[in-house]
Formats: C-alpha cells, structure tokens, sequence
C-alpha cells in the first residue's frame, strides 16, 4: 500500500507469515493487504499513528464488544467517526425487556475471540468457534473504498474492500452480520434496526434481515494488492505468491491449489485430499515391505488412554502433558474418569506387551502400527509440518539385550533416512538428539534432519528412540531367560508422520507449484491430446490408449486427461501445478510421425520421443528426474552447511540461513545448550535492530542443537568448546528449526 509508506518506514517489520487471519484469507483468495504500524491500543491512537489519506474514502474500525446477561454478547464494529450511544444500541437491534450492555472484560474477550485488548475487530469474528457472539457492522463501513481493520493484533492492519469483508464474514466464517445504520458524532441517534443476534435464546428471534447496501454495478472491481493482476492469456491458476518473496504464503498457496489440502473449521485440522493422501498410502507401501524384511508385523492399537496408564511414566507424561487432548463427557453426561486420547502409543500398547511377553522365546517382539495421534496444544499450526491431529506409523518393540535393541533403533533409522532421500529426494543428516532434546522417558534418541532452501531452517524428519529398560520397569514387561531368571526388556519405539510430504514439498516445489520426485508421484505421467474442432478427441483415442497400456506394463502410473471443457493450455497448467512429473503431448503432427513430446516438470526439458521407445525412454527419464532433483537438494544443503570454530562467527552464520557445525562439550550438557539458545536469540535480534520475538509464534530466530551427527568430522586434540570453553567430545549441528 503506497500511501502508508512513511508510516511503516520507521516501525520494526514483524512477522505475519502464519497468522491464521491472513493464512485464511489467502487460502480463499481474497484480495487483502497487510501492513505494520505502530502498537495502537484505542481508534483514536490509530488515526493519529495510522492516518489515511483525506481523500482515499477509506477508514479505520472502531470496535466494543458488549455483554448483556439476558441477550449475549456483541462485537460492534464501525466507522471510527461514528456514534455508537448504548442505550439506543439495544432499540436499534430489537432487544426486548430489560437491557444493560456493558463492555466485556478481557478474559470473555480472549474466551470468545482469542485476541487481547485493543486487538479485536470485524476479522476476529473467525475465532468465535461457538458462534455466540452477534457481529453488529456499521452500514457506513460498506459505502467505503477499503476497510482497514487489526488481524487479531494491534501492532498491524488489514485492507479489505467492503465486498471481501463481508465474504470473508459470512463465506469463510459462517456468520450472518447484523447491519445498523450509525449517525456521525453529533447526528442525531438513528432508529433502524438490524436482525435478531444469534445469542438471543430460542423463541425470541424475528424474522428481519440485514439490510446491506446495494452494490454499485459501475465501480471497479478490487485488485489483489498482494500480487500483480493476471495478464490476458496467463492461466486463473498462477500462485499469488512467489517462494522468495514470502516462503509461508506460498507454502500455503501450492498445498491448497495443488489439491493437497482443504481446510476444515476446527483450527489445526485439515483434510488430506488424494492427491496427497495418494503419496502418503505410496510411504506406506514401501516401508511396509522393508519393516517386513526385518520380521515386524502391523498391527492396531486403540485410540484412547486411561489417566492412570498415561501418567504411570512421570518423564514421559510431564513431556507431552501440554498437547494431551482429554475426554471428559459423554453425551450429556460426564465420565467417571477422563480418557485422553493418544499422544503416542507406549502407554496403551505396554501393557499388553507384559501380557504378551513371558519367556525370552517371546522375543524379540516387532509391532507396527498405522493411526493417527492427537497433540492439541502447540502456536501456529501449519498443514503438515504442526497440526493437531496427524497421521504417522509408529513402531515399538521388545528385545532381550540393550545391543538387540540399539540394532532395531539403527535399522528403523535407516529406513527414514531411505524415505527422504530415496523416495521423497530429500537429503538427510542422521545422528543422536542430546539429553535436552531427546524423547521424553527414554534412553537415548536418533533422528535425522533435512534441510529446508529458501527458509534456511532445519526440520526434524522422523526419530527412532531407545528406550532402554524404562517403561519395562513401569509396566512389568519381564521375562524368563534361558538360565530361569526372571530379567526387564529393553525396547524402541519409532515413527514417522505425514510432516514427510511438507518437507518435500517446501524443499522441491517453485514458484509454479509442487514438484514432485517420481517415486512418490501419485501420476507420474499425464497424456494431453492437442485437441481441437478440425481434429477431436476421437482421432487421439486409439494412439493414446495405446500409450497408456504401455506405460502401465512398465508400472508406470499414468492417466489420459481427456476432459473436454479445458483446453490444453489450462491442463498443462494444472499438471504443472500439481506437479506431475512428465507430460506427455500428443498433437496432429505426433500421430502422423507416431511420436509424442515429453515435458520434464523437474527442469522444463522438451523432448520428441517415437512411441515404440516411449515406455523404456520414460521410464528411464523418471529415475533420471528422481536422481537430478536429489543431486539439486544435496548441494543446495551443503552448500549451507558450515563449521564454525568461534562464537563470533556463530550468528553471522545463522543469519545466512546456514546450519551450522560446532565443537561441543558433549549432550548432557543442557546449561550452555540453553545459554546458546538465549545468546543467539539475543545477538540475532540486535543484528536485525529488534527489540523483540512475538511468543505467539512457533518459530524462532534462536539457534538449537539438532543433533550430533554419526558422521563425525574429525576433532583436533585441544578443540574447545564453542559455547563453554570446554574440552570438546564431539561435533554438534544447530540450525533454526521449524
């Protein structure tokens, strides 16, 4: 927004890239813009640190949200120059009897609407998951050119033409606005009325509609101020947001164009749609073979755990304590005891085990499950990397030694590190997690970390844990050796989460949409016939069957898109965007010649290939693709993978979006990791003349240990420590993580 420059030039850029407000606009497409401004606490603080151009016939909101005991609770949102009186309020909406509305206090407003003082507006009404709250908008709000209004904080506003705050309102909120007509400060108090509010009770509703103003059939339409207007001929389904320029919003824009997702009206949940529940169920199919060679059997556990199962391991309750979701009714009714459901499995799968296990000719015992876990408490879910119910596999097993059990631990390690470079092309460093970041309970955690261009943070990939003989103890998982004596098992527990297919896509998709290795490809070819009225889909049909039947005898997964109502231009697009990895174009002169043209998603090639080599050419140029794309991720990532032997050179290095390889004193040292932790947070906001994080965000500009890896560069004698100054043991790797 131009006119708003001198107001943003001296304020602190603050990050909006995963504000739900904005994530939820964007993933509507609903033109908005976003700017920062100086904290304002009231409307009058805003027009005075905020002002508008007096001729741009745009305006700030004022907002009060009231509490009456007899007819519930109202959010007014209105002009900032408009007369709300209270006493007339409550004629204007119709309420019968008694009436006394009265400014809420703050803890119903963080109850209802999730925003703090001085932070409310219109857009807030999106939090309102009960829908007891009645939106009341000024009708003067709708005959301005934009609306700026605060995102569920006050330190920024958002723009809106009238038209999109009212879509946003009542097509992605499900809320039906009550319309007053407010006088200006001085007028006189209006006497029209708007609807009933939905928090009155049952029977006491009229029938009266919103009055909204008619639209203006002459005005422009609203341009998307986020992006460039798409230029004749460009295809409807370009993404708004280029991968560079703001990584979150694009992130956004490819899983929800790219057919990946939807969202659902519980925050943190969403819905996997085929095309990435197909890649998930690919996971599945490879990793179910390789955990077969290594005699592990699926199995499925319930869902649910009982209160003294879960807490029977005081580390590991204490660790997931905050994300556990509880039951505590049914039906109208409360349960005798509350039940939580599964964070993760070891306390609902345990006991069974110590049922199961009697002599050491039990063991081992290898179980794998499938399901989904519940983790309710965490900032800023994001689909697929943080969400409150997610998919995974999870493995546990029993064995007789500690040496058995550091086998599986290593094997099942191995397996992850397969998925991410063999199927997903994503490279991966493996090594152990230190005693601050291991799993909460138990003996010792291995992971393996990927690398994420563009954000330049790590992510952790998936983890397999010893867990020693802890939760044998606690749950009396005891058996008979060959000798008689009565000994504990050692055990593992491992697991990998649908987080795989977010890190593939943030590491390998652009700024067209997803790229997609083949191995994982729901269809890794698409044939488009060239269609056209002097030569129609009838004349491809033979010549195209014939493809895809060859195609299929080499089990390469294919699909003819044979819909009539797009034309070639717009499905090339489509499959671009979903990432398909090879397209194959069949025009008029290719069935004269009696050959197609290939498409490499990957890197654009174009290639004319005879159909009588086609299979053995593609085939042959998917595993090139899946090999290129991880040759392009493997450098991308150790080209920002540095050692550093100094302090001083430790932020500098973040900074650059690089992991960054330190000596260390050893893992068990949980003091100086913490002081890292803060120093870096410290010297990486005073570099960026910050005074300070927003707690509400789940990412963080400090540095964390994300593990020591197995492949140790070597160590010279007298190596310090880069934090304590301490003899160091060993190499660490930190980085920013997601």
């Amino acid at each position: 927004m131009d006119n708003m420059t001198d107001v943003t030039a001296a304020v602190d850029q603050i990050d909006l890239s995963t504000n739900p407000i904005l994530l939820k606009l964007s993933s509507t497409s609903i033109p908005h813009h976003t700017y920062p401004h100086t904290l304002s606490m009231t409307a009058d603080e805003l027009i005075t640190n905020v002002p508008l151009p007096a001729d741009s016939n745009e305006t700030h909101t004022k907002n009060l949200f009231f509490k009456d005991k007899k007819h519930g609770l109202f959010l007014v949102c209105a002009c900032t120059d408009a007369e709300v009186n209270t006493k007339e309020l409550g004629k204007m909406l119709k309420l019968e009897g008694k009436v006394n509305l009265r400014l809420a206090d703050e803890k119903v407003l963080m109850e209802k609407l999730g925003v703090k003082k001085g932070c409310v507006g219109p857009l807030a009404i999106m939090n309102n998951a009960d829908k007891d709250v009645t939106l009341v908008l000024d009708e003067g709000l709708m005959s301005k050119a934009k609306v700026h209004s605060h995102p569920l904080r006050n330190d920024a506003s958002t723009a809106l033409v009238p038209s999109d705050l009212l879509k946003f309102i009542t097509e992605c909120c499900g809320v039906e606005p009550t319309m007053i007509a407010f006088g200006k400060k001085g007028d006189a108090a209006p006497l029209l009325a708007g609807k009933v509010p939905s928090s009155r009770p049952d029977g006491d509703k009229s029938s009266s509609k919103p009055k909204l103003p008619p639209k203006d059939k002459n005005a422009p339409k609203a341009a998307n101020q986020n992006k460039k207007q798409t230029k004749k001929g460009e295809t409807q389904l370009a993404l708004k947001w280029k991968k560079e320029e703001n990584f979150a919003m694009w992130y956004t824009d490819v899983i929800v164009l790219s057919e990946m997702i939807s969202y659902y009206d519980i925050s943190g949940c969403y819905i996997l749609r085929p095309w990435s529940y197909k890649i998930w169920e690919l996971i599945q199919d490879w990793f179910n073979i390789q955990i077969r060679k290594l005699d592990v059997e699926n199995s499925y556990f319930p869902m649910f755990v009982s209160k003294d199962r879960l807490e029977k391991e005081k580390d590991h309750v204490e660790g997931f304590a905050p994300e556990v979701a509880w039951v505590t009714k049914s039906g109208e009714g409360d349960l005798a005891a509350p039940i939580a459901v599964r964070p993760t499995s070891e306390t609902i799968m345990y006991p069974a085990f110590a049922d199961w296990i009697r002599s050491h000719r039990d063991l081992p015992l290898k179980l794998n499950q499938w399901s989904n876990v519940v983790r309710w408490e965490f900032k800023d879910p994001t689909p697929f990397l943080r969400t409150r119910e997610f998919l995974w596999q999870e493995g546990h097993t029993a064995h007789a030694s500690f040496e058995d059990a550091n086998v599986m631990v290593r094997q099942a390690l191995d397996l992850y590190r397969r998925v991410y470079e063999e199927l997903l092309a994503v490279p991966v460093v493996p090594g152990y997690k230190t005693e601050k970041e291991k799993f909460a309970g138990g003996h010792s955690t291995t992971t393996v970390e990927a690398y994420v261009p563009v954000a330049g943070r790590a992510i952790q990939g998936a983890t397999s844990h010893h867990l020693g003989q802890n939760f044998g103890k606690m749950f009396d998982i005891n058996y008979q050796d060959e000798k008689g004596e009565s000994q504990i098992v050692w055990q593992t527990s491992w697991g990998l989460t649908t987080r795989t297919i977010g890190v593939m896509v943030m590491v390998h998709g652009d700024d067209t949409g997803l790229v997609l290795p083949p191995k994982i490809a729901p269809l890794q070819a698409v044939i488009v016939p060239i269609v056209s009225k002097k030569h129609p889909l009838e004349n491809f049909s033979e010549y195209c069957g014939g493809i895809i039947k060859s195609l299929q005898d080499k089990d390469i997964r294919c699909k003819l898109d044979d819909r009539s109502i797009y034309n070639p231009g717009w499905k090339y697009a489509h499959w671009e965007q979903k990432g398909v990895p090879i397209r194959i174009e069949v025009g008029p002169r290719d069935l004269e010649n009696k050959q197609v043209r290939l498409v490499v998603r990957f890197n654009g090639e174009k290639i004319d290939v005879g159909v009588d080599d086609l299979a053995d050419t593609i085939a042959k140029k998917l595993d090139e693709v899946q090999q290129g794309m991880f040759a392009k991720a493997l450098q991308f990532r150790d080209d920002h993978l540095v050692k550093v032997t100094e302090w001083k050179d430790f932020v500098p290095n973040l900074e650059l979006h690089n992991l960054v390889l330190t000596p260390w004193c050893g893992g068990e040292h949980q003091d100086w990791e913490e002081w890292v932790k803060n120093k870096s947070r410290e010297e990486s906001l005073e570099s960026r003349g910050e005074a300070g994080e927003d707690d509400r965000t789940a990412t963080s500009v400090a540095a964390k240990t994300l593990c020591i890896p197995f492949d140790q560069p070597e160590l010279p004698e007298g190596t310090k420590c880069i934090a304590s100054g301490l003899p160091a043991t060993c190499w660490v790797m930190w980085g920013r993580s997601y």
